[in-house]
């Protein structure tokens, strides 16, 4: 049989291989060049920007729990102009995709965002996070209601031609509803999923151990959800979907390629090992080779 064919279609991103990272743990990418090579990747995806430069949530912000990470950074980041100025030209140089994550504290901000990044050579595609549960403005706000959702995708899509994906939120009653909504109003794809919901209390000192006192769960607790979220998904639109949450071998990420996931994301995995997304890229192409599969897309489970 031939070499199997990783290179995938994610909503008009043609990528080499189904492999990015999540938004939040890799940077802009330079901050990982000197510990994995770049360029293997199927793309990277940027912290996320809002207009202006967000100085994040106070200290303590991020911890270790059981099962994964805890974390209320707040989206802090340089606005788009520092992400145009700073993080864009360096993967342009590369030739590496870039996925820019994006959030507003108003549909108009989101709009406006989307519409300066598209000007800029180094984007390839725009992820909108309307899912983010530690910002106080902006964020899950924008992600827990399908109308309010509805309205951020549209004007986004008003702003750019670039391909537009949708990051979705774990914690709703069911997720179908907003992906149908985010496909009806001209999303190419969707993430899914963000991190869910959750806190740690310092016993000793009877206080919240965050100071902002929620954050978002991360890691291999996630990862079930996150399965079940992008099955549902899969089974109910058919814009592609970028699966991520608790990848940490590449059977995670095969799950997700199970359940319907075009491509997938490794996220907390990065601060652990930043080889992981090349081990999971090498894991799936080993994988398709055993199975005799050709495409990426025939891992999917028939429906």
């Amino acid at each position: 049989m031939d070499e199997p064919d990783l290179s995938v279609d994610l909503g008009g991103l043609r990528m080499k291989n189904p492999v990015t990272v999540a938004s939040g743990t890799f940077g802009f990418g330079r901050e990982y060049a000197e510990w994995i090579d770049l360029t293997k990747l199927g793309a990277v995806t940027c912290k996320g920007v809002r207009l202006d430069p967000c100085p994040g949530n106070p200290q303590p912000r991020v911890t270790e729990v059981r099962g994964g990470v805890l974390n209320a950074i707040g989206l802090q980041g340089p606005g788009v102009e520092g992400l145009a100025r700073e993080g864009l030209p360096f993967l342009h140089a590369l030739g590496v995709p870039a996925i820019c994550n994006v959030w507003g504290r108003s549909v108009g901000e989101y709009a406006e965002v989307a519409r300066r990044l598209s000007a800029e050579p180094g984007c390839s595609a725009i992820e909108l996070n309307v899912s983010c549960p530690n910002v106080h403005e902006g964020g899950a706000a924008f992600g827990t209601d399908p109308r309010t959702l509805a309205a951020v995708v549209r004007a986004a899509r008003a702003a750019t031609r670039m391909p537009l994906f949708v990051k979705l939120a774990p914690n709703v009653p069911d997720v179908v509803p907003f992906a149908r909504a985010a496909e009806s109003e001209g999303a190419d794809a969707l993430s899914i999923s963000n991190t869910i919901p959750a806190m740690l209390i310092d016993v000793e000192r009877r206080r919240p151990f965050l100071a902002n006192v929620q954050g978002g769960l991360s890691g291999p607790a996630l990862h079930p959800v996150a399965v079940r979220l992008v099955w549902q998904a899969a089974s109910a639109v058919r814009i592609p979907i970028l699966g991520m949450g608790g990848i940490v071998e590449p059977a995670d990420a095969i799950e997700f390629l199970c359940a319907g996931a075009t491509a997938v994301a490794v996220g907390t995995a990065n601060f652990v090992d930043p080889a992981t997304p090349l081990r999971v890229i090498d894991g799936i192409r080993d994988y398709m080779a055993r199975h005799n599969l050709a495409r990426v897309s025939d891992i999917a489970i028939p429906r």
